[in-house]
């Protein structure tokens, strides 16, 4: 299916394999709503609806990637990450998608080159995933969540938020990071001089329960 993000009625009845008429059928019973109309009062249907109703019709499951992020060596040996994947694992199945990869790291949530986060892009670029599904919105990103929102859907795969539990060592987890980013000031600062500083503030963020990428 197209990558855009809507379709007229034609295209979304043309997608569904039934005519015009049924598509309206279906939108008086709700199974099919349209996501805006234009000035002129057309019908605009969302590709991601459209695609989740087809993949309904045919018995087709959607593949899901799910995504298990800690910050710290810490937390990955206390099981956080552990924990997190068997959550995810189990929210996927009750959700009913089929599980095409399990992907878990061990990396700050600022650092925008996880191989992790790599592999999503590779997978979705590839038209391997339909959906990726994470705990929390930090656990994708520390900033710019929306952005990699809308890099995935221009695959056209979405991102699903479970909202879990909160972890335990947020507060931790969020020193590390803003330690992180000191860090990155600082040597942007004074260059390759500030190497005693970054070694202070490892120290620190390890008194705190965390670890900073450096």
């Amino acid at each position: 299916m197209e990558t855009k993000q809507a379709l007229s009625t034609g295209q979304a009845a043309k997608c569904l394999g039934i005519s015009v008429r049924t598509l309206y059928r279906w939108e008086t019973a709700g199974r099919l709503r349209p996501m805006t109309r234009t000035p002129t009062g057309q019908r605009r249907f969302s590709v991601r609806e459209v695609d989740a109703l087809l993949r309904a019709k045919t018995g087709v499951t959607e593949r899901c990637a799910v995504y298990a992020r800690v910050s710290s060596e810490k937390q990955a040996g206390a099981g956080n990450l552990e924990r997190q994947k068997e959550r995810l694992v189990s929210a996927a199945t009750a959700k009913g998608y089929g599980l095409a990869c399990v992907v878990t790291e061990q990396a700050s949530g600022l650092n925008e080159k996880r191989r992790g986060l790599r592999r999503l892009f590779r997978l979705a670029a590839a038209s391997e995933i339909d959906v990726v599904l994470i705990e929390f919105k930090d656990r994708l990103a520390r900033f710019g969540f929306a952005y990699l929102v809308e890099a995935f859907e221009a695959h056209g795969v979405r991102v699903e938020v479970l909202d879990g539990p909160v972890a335990v060592d947020a507060t931790q987890e969020m020193v590390a990071d803003m330690l992180a980013i000191v860090t990155c000031f600082a040597a942007r600062l004074y260059g390759s001089p500030s190497q005693q500083f970054r070694r202070k503030v490892r120290e620190a963020a390890r008194e705190e329960g965390g670890a900073v990428a450096g």
